[in-house]
């Protein structure tokens, strides 16, 4: 399979592959990110060909795309998901994966983990041996200088993440804010993601393990399709 350089091509291939997977009647977990888009406007088609179809979405973007392709919405008080389609800013072929680069990975952990089949769709630039992007970390704003002394003491390098086009930080949909944290090749994520969590104030981090079934991974001349 042909490296894509992260081309739109590779990622419409990834998210439309993942959109074949669901089936009249499902309640689908709505990913977040450019990948993550192409699945929702797949499912929109679907929806307009006459699928019945319920999303749940993990953030205010893919809400608002998901009701411009006409696809109905529903919460989690409402309906669990079937399967989950969401994308990733870097994986591995054992399914540990760093999402967050949209800031929506806590509302995306949430969906994906509660629904039993988490796809995850992604251009193959994004697949790696060894994890080593910055982990999005979720914080209280009251709580950033203290987790910030934490993710030193791990050996990490915190960076709050500055928002494009106005002053200030980014502000997640839960009010919160974002630190980038650089830890370099992840050698061993299921005990940094532990770590993390344990931090006071820490609402997510972007470290998701455990969580993918099924990776759609596309490039500019097909789709490789991966259980975990």
């Amino acid at each position: 399979m042909k490296a894509s350089d992260g081309t739109d091509e590779a990622k419409r291939r990834a998210g439309e592959s993942a959109s074949g997977q669901v089936e009249n009647g499902m309640v689908v977990g709505l990913g977040t990110g450019s990948t993550a888009a192409h699945a929702i406007r797949a499912l929109g088609e679907k929806v307009a060909a006459g699928m019945e179809i319920q999303g749940v979405p993990t953030s205010y973007q893919s809400r608002t795309l998901a009701r411009e392709v006409g696809i109905p919405l529903c919460t989690l008080e409402a309906a669990r998901p079937d399967i989950a389609i969401d994308g990733a800013d870097q994986l591995q072929l054992d399914g540990a994966l760093v999402k967050g680069g949209g800031a929506a990975h806590a509302r995306e952990k949430i969906v994906d983990t509660s629904a039993p089949r988490c796809l995850i769709v992604a251009d193959d630039t994004k697949l790696t041996d060894t994890l080593d992007h910055p982990i999005p970390v979720e914080v209280l704003p009251d709580a950033v200088p203290t987790v910030e002394q934490a993710i030193h003491e791990r050996d990490g390098d915190p960076t709050v993440r500055t928002a494009q086009r106005k002053d200030g930080p980014v502000v997640t949909d839960n009010g919160n804010l974002v630190l980038d944290c650089a830890f370099g090749p992840i050698e061993t994520p299921e005990t940094l993601a532990a770590s993390l969590s344990a931090i006071p104030g820490v609402v997510e981090h972007g470290l998701f393990i455990g969580v993918a079934t099924e990776l759609h991974i596309g490039s500019n001349d097909g789709v490789s399709i991966h259980s975990v």
